[in-house]
This record gives C-alpha cells, sequence and structure tokens, in this order.
C-alpha cells in the first residue's frame, strides 16, 4: 500500500478559445453554455466537490471573467431574491457561491494542456492532484473520480479515465495501450499516443478528460518539447512516466463504461441538454412526452445554416 499524500486539490484547464462553438463563443466562455439551467463548468465543479475536492484551481485565460463572476456573490440579486420570499432561486444562485475556495491563475500563452497543468504548479506543491477538463461531463450517477482517487492512492502513481470508442473514432483522442493488473479492476497503462490513425492505435480506449496526477509530472512537464500542433501535451509526459519506475512512476487507468458528455462537440453538447433535461422533476416527464411526439410525428424541421 503507498503512503502518498492525500488528494486534495483539483485543477480545471478553461483557458480554451471555444472555437467549435463560434459565433456564441466570441463573447462568451465555452465553459458557461448552459446546460439546462447551469453553466457546465459547475457541473465540473460540483463533481469536484462531491468527492471532497473543494480546492480548485482554474487555468483561465482572456475573455473569461464571466466564469469567475459566475462563481462569486451578487449582493444586490440576493437582496432582491430575498425580499421577493423567492427562496427557490436565491438558494441555486448561493449554491454556485459556496461550492468551494475556487482559485484563478492565467495560463497566458495557449501551450497546450500540458502547460495548462504546469501553471498550477505554485497552487498544487508536492502533492497528488485531480485535472478535469471542463468539456466533459460526467453523469453525477455514475462513479468516476472517486474511483480514480482511490487508484492513485494505492499505487502511489498517476491516474487517467479511459472509455471505449469506435476505432475510427480513436483519433479524435489520446489513446492507451495497457495490460490488466491481477486481482484489480483497473489497469496498467504502458503506453500513450496523441490522436492516433485508426491503423496505428494501440488499441481502442479513449483518454477522457479526468485524470490524478503524482505531483512528479510537474518536473517532466518543464522538459517536455513541444509535440503535436506545436503544443506542451500532458500524454507525451504521462508517455514518461509510464516508463519510470520509483517514486511518482506508473500510469494507471480506470475504464470508465457510465455515461459522458462531451460539451465541446455541437451534437453531444444538445445531447447533454436533452438527457439531463429529461431526468428533471420539475418538467422531464412533460419534455419525453413532446419528444416522442417529436419524433413519432416527423415533423417537419426547418434547413437551418450552420458553422
Amino acid at each position: 500500500m503507498s503512503t502518498t499524500k492525500p488528494v486534495r486539490k483539483a485543477v480545471i484547464p478553461v483557458a480554451g478559445l471555444g472555437t467549435r462553438f463560434l459565433p456564441v463563443t466570441k463573447a462568451m466562455p465555452k465553459e458557461m453554455l448552459p446546460v439546462v439551467d447551469k453553466p457546465a463548468i459547475q457541473y465540473v465543479v460540483e463533481e469536484a466537490v462531491s468527492v471532497g475536492l473543494d480546492d480548485i484551481l482554474m487555468i483561465t485565460g482572456r475573455n473569461k471573467r464571466a466564469l469567475e463572476d459566475h462563481f462569486d456573490r451578487v449582493p444586490s440579486l440576493e437582496a432582491t431574491l430575498e425580499e421577493k420570499g423567492d427562496e427557490k432561486k436565491l438558494a441555486a444562485i448561493q449554491e454556485s457561491n459556496n461550492l468551494g475556495d475556487i482559485h484563478y491563475v492565467r495560463q497566458g500563452d495557449p501551450k497546450g494542456l500540458g502547460h495548462a497543468v504546469l501553471c498550477s504548479q505554485r497552487h498544487v506543491g508536492a502533492e497528488p492532484f485531480a485535472v478535469l477538463l471542463g468539456d466533459d461531463l460526467i453523469d453525477e450517477r455514475d462513479e468516476l473520480l472517486g474511483e480514480m482517487i482511490r487508484v492513485q492512492q494505492a499505487t502511489g502513481g498517476s491516474v487517467v479515465a479511459l472509455m471505449e470508442v469506435p476505432r475510427e473514432a480513436i483519433s479524435a483522442y489520446g489513446c492507451a495501450m495497457v495490460s490488466p493488473v491481477e486481482g484489480e479492476s483497473f489497469v496498467q497503462v504502458h503506453g500513450l499516443v496523441e490522436k492516433p490513425a485508426p491503423e496505428d492505435a494501440p488499441s481502442n480506449l479513449a483518454i477522457i478528460g479526468r485524470y490524478v496526477l503524482h505531483p512528479a509530472v510537474f518536473g517532466v512537464l518543464e522538459e517536455t518539447e513541444p509535440g503535436r500542433g506545436g503544443e506542451i501535451q500532458l500524454t507525451d509526459a504521462l508517455q514518461t512516466l509510464a516508463r519510470r519506475e520509483g517514486e511518482g512512476g506508473g500510469v494507471y487507468g480506470v475504464v470508465f463504461r457510465g455515461r459522458r458528455y462531451d460539451t465541446g462537440d455541437k451534437l453531444s453538447y444538445l445531447k447533454a441538454v436533452v438527457t439531463l433535461a429529461c431526468g428533471r422533476e420539475e418538467f422531464g416527464e412533460d419534455l419525453r412526452s413532446w419528444l416522442r411526439d417529436f419524433v413519432s410525428e416527423g415533423a417537419d424541421v426547418p434547413s437551418t445554416a450552420g458553422a
């Protein structure tokens, strides 16, 4: 059993430009896109807090001030709602204020996910920590991050979340070569390739946006040269750690078979909104009924221009 330090902090990189959602992201951070009645980023913060990670660092960039504002108090709005006796809405906005101790640091130059993680070094220190990508929403009914933390504490290495995808889709992800660990539900990662061609991929196991990392990753990232796309790739640093023995060495994977929504993709984002809305007590049944009628009647859907 490892004697590694406990995982207490979460890092959420949110410096991306959100170009896939232009023009709406021209003036609004993509992480603030609404998923029913909460911005996507709030689901990610809530996931971290749900497993005890209430010390959160967001790696931001320009035009991300709305993120800070969302998790801050608005005393005038609270006072107005209190005067109206609207306790439900008051509780909803106060919930986002009180989720955790949230800090912010700017990435500056957009040099990739590895560089974003490196920007957290001073805040994280010499402790293992979680990284949650804001584009990936994990359904709150499915456990992932808590299991990854348990694996990190047991192994003392770093842990990635993996998910099976169709082989023809693997070129959109980092891909892992793995082997089973006897007597355990997790796997050991021996190799990682960033966005391989399907014919070159070592498996159909894609890395999705959850990591629990040993602080040794910082030293490796400092020495990692820019890779694919001219960016410092976290995948390259993890490849180095996978081959390392001793303190901070070894990379392991938890294969996730639950519900995940990629809010960085337009179609998947729409699916996330509909899926989560259908589960809402106050209007989910009515929405499901409407959807059944909409599909069965083969409604005449107008064609609209898209990006």
